[in-house]
């Protein structure tokens, strides 16, 4: 895969890239804004561009499951069935399938479970993920893993850890099989490193995956629970062990603070439900840390979300009707809050790109860090 890096910060470990894809280049560090099931839930694909996403996030376990892959393969593939001309990443469907731990049923051959939609029995492979997301025609895809929940002790993690680098080989050579066989664009796939809050099985997984030769990698089983001084060391370790050359992927993170943290660490993509789930609850994101709308302070607050904010519901809508919308339940609601708080978190990271490309990223983070904890 064509990623280069352009420029490093001198005080961290952060660094200003690019990935190529025949869909488009995207900006690294990026936050990719999730969509799910081919939609980013209260906002359409045309505010997703004008809020200057350059990739998205979708699920092969919910595509799977609804509308079907070979569905969306008749109709021309992902980006034309959701009418998105960017890159596309799609989820293997291993975090998922570790939510509904009471539905499923893990094997070395790969994972049975019970659809959350209707009760159906599924069988998933790292060979059949493979397919599901060749199928739906995203430029990047992710291997099956297995995430072990918090806590896990060390055999549990052990286990999972092997099975995901064996899971990593097969999806692998399956990939290679379908490489170039469906799509005139090229795919890449990602590997995922496991093992829990335990060092030592961290660094083994992310060395014999290395073995593997995966064009990008990504760091999983993470944000479940643990404590935030854990994450912050695995995330550390992982950094330092992966290659500079190649794509580091934080997976499921994170909140705004978590993003600047970790990508002075080299983290350079990242996903996260946040934005908008926040949104649909009330929780907006602002400079000076986050307000809930729905709280009586804000009834007659003529003022917007965040006065050092330039997106469109700041420029025009005030917490005052904010509140109005949330307490009367209205659709507007959701789409007001989610397309701010998307608006925040990508207008943070074009920032951060911002200051990593005139060295002053350090300076960005404990700026950043202390209006936060003012806010809190």
């Amino acid at each position: 895969m064509n990623f280069q890096v352009i420029t490093e910060d001198p005080k961290t470990k952060a660094r200003l890239g690019k990935i190529i894809t025949d869909h488009g280049e995207i900006q690294t560090p990026v936050f990719m804004p999730v969509g799910t099931a081919g939609t980013v839930k209260a906002v359409t694909q045309q505010q997703l561009e004008e809020l200057g996403a350059e990739i998205l996030l979708s699920n092969t376990y919910h595509l799977y499951l609804r509308p079907g892959h070979q569905l969306i393969y008749e109709m021309g593939g992902l980006h034309r069935f959701i009418s998105w001309k960017r890159p596309l990443i799609t989820d293997s469907g291993g975090f998922q399938v570790f939510s509904i731990s009471g539905l499923r049923h893990i094997s070395e051959d790969g994972v049975t479970f019970r659809s959350h939609l209707d009760g159906s029995s599924h069988f998933l492979s790292p060979e059949k993920v493979i397919e599901i997301q060749v199928y739906l025609g995203a430029d990047l895809l992710m291997a099956l893993d297995e995430c072990t929940a918090y806590p896990s002790d060390f055999l549990i993690a052990r286990d999972a850890m092997e099975r995901t680098l064996r899971w990593a080989r097969r999806s692998r050579d399956c990939f290679i099989q379908y490489e170039g066989r469906y799509w005139s664009h090229r795919q890449w796939l990602f590997g995922i490193g496991q093992g829990g809050i335990y060092p030592e099985l961290r660094r083994e997984c992310l060395d014999r995956l290395l073995d593997l030769e995966f064009p990008g990698y990504a760091v999983g089983g993470l944000s479940v629970g643990e404590p935030k001084s854990l994450m912050h060391e695995m995330v550390q370790q992982s950094c330092e062990l992966l290659p500079a050359e190649k794509p580091r992927y934080l997976m499921g993170v994170g909140t705004p603070m978590d993003l600047v943290e970790y990508i002075a660490l080299g983290v350079d993509m990242f996903d996260c439900v946040m934005p908008t789930r926040n949104g649909r609850n009330g929780w907006l994101f602002t400079r000076e840390g986050h307000i809930v709308i729905k709280n009586a302070q804000y009834a007659r607050d003529p003022g917007p979300i965040d006065p050092a904010c330039h997106c469109f519901v700041c420029r025009n809508y005030t917490r005052a009707y904010l509140r109005h919308l949330f307490q009367a339940n209205e659709i507007l609601s959701s789409i007001l809050n989610s397309y701010h708080n998307l608006y925040f978190y990508l207008d943070m990271v074009r920032e951060i790109r911002d200051a990593i490309a005139s060295q002053k990223l350090i300076d960005y983070l404990m700026e950043f860090r202390a209006r936060q904890e003012i806010g809190s």
